[in-house]
């Protein structure tokens, strides 16, 4: 594993290394004392995968409390994810911050705990894998509009192309009307 980017206070992108020769190929994507090098904690209790098509966007999602930290990669296909800070004593409170990850470029995201995450599928039969410091708690669940203006987040779609949402993500609530409390400190 070798660090690409430190970008938002605690937001790193990793990207594996891969061993190949004419059987095939093998990487790494998890070893505790190498990521804790690089600031990713070393207990994952809950591993998601979701599969997509082309064009869904699923997020952008936390929990507060019981707030996750997430490692996120992509094994199949490619999608274009998304993390905004919403710790309100963060010096990048507010921003956002995206990558294109990919079975291709074997990049994974470490978004710590206290970020909104999301990601929008680039191709059919996408496979997302989120390994995550908390397990799911529904009571805990928060979500922020994807398409927020003060956020601003610039996602990769066509003029007019609207992404596939699922219903609870069509009425996310803009960051200005979630209560501060549910925000981080």
């Amino acid at each position: 594993m070798k660090m690409v980017e430190k970008a938002l206070d605690g937001l790193v992108l990793l990207e594996c290394v891969r061993f190949a020769d004419e059987r095939g190929s093998f990487m790494e994507t998890w070893s505790a004392p190498k990521y804790a090098e690089a600031g990713v904690p070393a207990q994952f209790p809950q591993d998601n995968l979701s599969v997509s098509r082309r064009g869904v966007l699923r997020g952008l999602h936390f929990q507060n409390p019981n707030a996750q930290g997430k490692l996120v990669s992509c094994l199949k296909g490619r999608v274009f994810d998304v993390a905004v800070d919403l710790r309100t004593g963060s010096p990048t409170f507010k921003r956002w911050y995206g990558a294109e990850l990919s079975a291709e470029n074997r990049r994974q995201l470490w978004v710590p705990a206290g970020f909104a995450h999301g990601f929008l599928t680039l191709e059919d039969d996408t496979l997302f894998l989120y390994k995550c410091t908390e397990t799911y708690a529904p009571k805990s669940e928060g979500s922020l509009l994807w398409n927020d203006e003060s956020i601003g987040i610039e996602w990769p779609l066509s003029p007019g192309e609207a992404p596939s949402l699922s219903p609870k993500d069509a009425v996310a609530p803009r960051l200005a009307d979630i209560p501060l409390e549910k925000l981080f400190r």
